[in-house]
């Protein structure tokens, strides 16, 4: 008789009994956002809530954009742009991004539409692709915008994905601090009002409560004491003491003080709160306007071609996800297109059987030579180590999910 995983531990505080959405291909293993600078591989991930008819938030706010009255969130947008507008020439709102879909549509739309200067600001990949470094060029010289490309130290960077990979499992910890704490920075400092990101993490399940407002919390982008945060899940004191970084060296990964952050004014708001947001229609719009390009081939581990295709670490951090959360980035992506209403479920669980999960061997060397590791050592130790019992279970020398979408884990 097969071992229960209710009798197995779960790490990182995740739901002992797996369950899957009824409407999508979503599991209530799926962790939603964190604050990066508080992540340790003891933390208890705050996960994926599903009601009582078994619906995953995610499809439920998907529900819920049905029924918002979108020329109201509009007319609030026109508003706030109205009372930033500035008829100088200074920029008066900042819009983060890679020239990714995403940060085209919403920085063209302002520029374009609404008649707004922004300024773009790219925290760029770890390793770009061929094809992400020309979408960033094309964002900026098809599309017109000014931009500053902020280039890391890269031996700093190197060695807090390292840690980050060794300690968290999360390769991606590095570019996302980046990501969310460089846009604040830069605008305190050019004193620019208004901060656009493109859509709210509720549209992947973060809770649905916190789509009451456009605003996202200061939390993500401040902080109060340095000896309170951690990088690659190390506190930032020992990362001073054993790894030898000196403070200058990661400052740039940290936000802005509370202090600092208080004495501008700086709002960061979510451009989906105001304008409806769908990923493929981003991608047309990116397309036509910039001459965003598409991979050459569908990204290892789901089925699509123009998501999450900037950076090379990007595919080996959604099999880091999937051995760490037991479903990947094909479930990521079906579940979108589910909820927005392109595919049908079944359609989803077929694609997830096929895709998820796979190893991204296309830069997987390139990233372990980048990186100064060993490639068994992340294969074997490393991936291991991260699986969680209630997940996983090792069946005549491989290892096994317990429970899928299509019931075919060992505990179905």
């Amino acid at each position: 008789m097969n071992e229960k995983p209710s009798n197995l531990e779960a790490y990182y505080g995740l739901p002992q009994e797996v369950k899957f959405c009824t409407k999508c291909c979503y599991s209530n293993q799926r962790p939603s956002s964190q604050l990066e600078i508080k992540h340790t591989k003891d933390s208890k991930k705050v996960t994926l809530a599903f009601d009582e008819n078994g619906v995953c938030d995610a499809c439920r706010f998907a529900e819920k954009k049905e029924t918002i009255n979108w020329k109201e969130r509009e007319d609030q947008l026109l508003e706030l742009l109205a009372k930033h507008r500035k008829n100088d020439g200074s920029y008066d709102c900042l819009v983060p991004g890679s020239g990714g879909k995403d940060s085209v549509y919403a920085s063209h739309v302002l520029k374009y539409k609404y008649g707004m200067n922004p300024l773009t600001v790219t925290w760029p990949p770890i390793m770009y692709t061929d094809y992400g470094y020309r979408n960033f060029r094309n964002w900026i010289e098809i599309g017109g915008f000014d931009n500053i490309s902020f280039n890391q130290n890269g031996k700093t960077i190197r060695a807090l994905t390292k840690l980050s990979i060794e300690n968290l499992f999360h390769p991606f910890q590095t570019f996302i601090l980046g990501q969310k704490q460089l846009a604040p920075k830069i605008a305190l400092k050019y004193n620019i009002p208004l901060i656009f990101y493109g859509e709210h993490e509720a549209e992947f399940g973060s809770p649905i409560e916190e789509t009451t407002s456009a605003l996202q919390d200061s939390k993500f982008h401040s902080f109060e004491n340095i000896d309170d945060l951690l990088l690659g899940g190390v506190p930032v004191g020992e990362i001073r003491e054993k790894y030898k970084l000196s403070l200058a060296d990661i400052m740039t990964f940290l936000p802005a003080t509370r202090e600092e952050y208080s004495k501008g004014d700086v709002q960061v708001h979510y451009l989906g709160y105001y304008l409806k947001w769908l990923p493929q229609e981003s991608y047309y719009y990116a397309v036509n306007h910039s001459g965003f390009e598409a991979r050459p081939f569908r990204t290892e581990g789901t089925y699509s071609k123009y998501l999450g295709l900037d950076d090379k670490i990007d595919d080996l951090n959604y099999y880091c996800y999937f051995i760490k959360f037991g479903f990947g980035r094909c479930s990521e992506d079906a579940s979108q297109e589910i909820r927005n209403g392109h595919i049908n479920r079944d359609e989803g669980k077929a694609l997830v059987a096929r895709f998820d999960g796979e190893f991204p061997e296309r830069y997987f060397m390139d990233v372990m030579n980048y990186l100064e590791m060993d490639p068994d050592y992340f294969r074997h130790e490393l991936t291991d180590k991260f699986r969680s019992p209630h997940l996983w279970v090792k069946v005549d020398g491989k290892w096994m999910l317990r429970h899928t979408i299509n019931g075919t884990g060992y505990n179905d």
